[in-house]
């Protein structure tokens, strides 16, 4: 079973357009529900008859129901009753999203950028444009807002359907229309297929490792630990840990990168709808890193990414510097379903080693350092969340 953190508006295991969703805590692939579970919820036959009723009433009675195939229907209930839970972060996948979803090779065919959903208007906006990404060439920017997608409306669409939209084989074209301020840019991409960066790390002036890390993937702590071991941290004057943009990633990931800066104790609590709970503690493959650390978070950073904040404000081992965190402390899993989609559906809530849940809260740094860029030429400015990170170990 595969855990995952990762959320809708902010997603991902590399559902790049790549398109990323920011942020989600994901907790893996269940079987089918059985009789006794679905006795819970009580005698559905009566509940159903109304659905069948309107079937029957499409398969004889309506006008066109020659053009209508079953699949679209099922498609619409389906969709129906996921939408009715009013969760955002549950939603069904369809056929060909699903096997998009479901692609963990590391390699994805889109366009390379990152998406969010504006919570006050429905619009999907690019948070960030993957460097040497299709997208980037055709000069998208991240604050661009997705308009069209090969001639359909994206307002109403979720993120799987855009994702899905977006995504395509490489060398074929999509053509998109962003809003940009009051203005409607049309862009056709050639979509490409390339390996997701997942890390980059140097040694900054003043003797600072740097680590900056995209999503916590399987290899993501292996990736880590072989940083750690080029920069030769130990003999550095601090660590930079940049968590900003990290829409999350697999949980076993995020154990593995909690236990990293934290020796023993628990990482995380996830709570179940039965009352019942999980308790997740530090592996014992501690890192041994014994210079200051300093992580930085923003606003982006998301599920996973929380988790580790979460439990290093908790245990008090690093300093967090930037901004309240994206606030997503639900947990999702993936089930596949016998027509080769799938549903992703809220199954638990997770909670910091002190027992705070962050939904809709988020995480607030030990040092707060705003910043909001919205162009590339924002992005090129100084960063001052860093400034503070250097200057913080180094004592200015």
């Amino acid at each position: 079973m595969k855990h995952m953190f990762w959320h809708n508006a902010r997603l991902q295991t590399v559902l790049l357009l790549v398109v990323v969703f920011a942020g989600g805590f994901l907790f893996g692939n269940l079987t089918g529900t059985n009789a006794q579970e679905r006795a819970i919820i009580g005698d559905v036959d009566e509940a159903f008859a109304p659905l069948w009723e309107v079937f029957d009433a499409i398969q004889t009675r309506y006008v066109d129901r020659a053009e209508i195939e079953v699949p679209a229907l099922v498609d619409g209930a389906i969709n129906g009753m996921i939408e009715s839970l009013g969760d955002e972060y549950s939603g069904y996948l369809s056929p060909s999203a699903y096997a998009q979803f479901n692609d963990i090779s590391g390699e994805v065919e889109g366009i390379g950028v990152v998406i969010d959903t504006v919570e006050e208007t429905g619009e999907i906006v690019v948070v960030t444009v993957l460097r040497g990404a299709a997208a980037e060439a055709a000069g998208v920017l991240p604050g661009d807002i997705f308009w069209e997608v090969n001639g359909e409306a994206v307002m109403g669409m979720n993120q799987t359907d855009l994702a899905a939209a977006v995504r395509g084989p490489a060398g074929t074209d999509v053509t998109i229309v962003f809003k940009r301020g009051e203005d409607l840019l049309e862009k056709t991409i050639t979509r490409v297929r390339f390996q997701v960066p997942n890390l980059e790390y140097e040694i900054l002036d003043n003797n600072l490792a740097y680590i900056s890390m995209a999503e916590f993937t399987a290899i993501a702590r292996d990736q880590v630990d072989e940083a750690l071991e080029e920069l030769d941290v130990n003999s550095r004057a601090g660590l930079i840990f940049d968590l900003r943009g990290n829409p999350g990633g697999l949980l076993t990931s995020a154990v593995d990168m909690g236990s990293l800066f934290i020796k023993e104790g628990v990482l995380l609590y996830e709570a179940f709808g039965d009352g019942s709970e999980e308790i997740f503690e530090a592996s014992g493959d501690y890192g041994n890193i014994t210079v200051p650390i300093v992580i930085l978070i923003d606003e982006t950073s998301a599920s996973a990414s929380e988790l580790i904040a979460g439990a290093i404000k908790d245990t008090g081992v690093a300093t967090l510097i930037g901004e309240t965190t994206f606030g997503k402390g639900t947990v999702q899993n993936i089930q596949p379903l016998s027509n080769d989609g799938g549903i992703r559906l809220t199954v638990a809530r997770w909670l910091t080693p002190n027992r705070n849940w962050i939904h809709e809260v988020g995480v607030t740094p030990d040092i707060v350092v705003e910043w909001d860029p919205q162009t590339a030429e924002d992005f090129a400015a100084p960063d001052p969340q860093l400034q503070a990170a250097v200057d913080f170990l180094l004592g200015q």
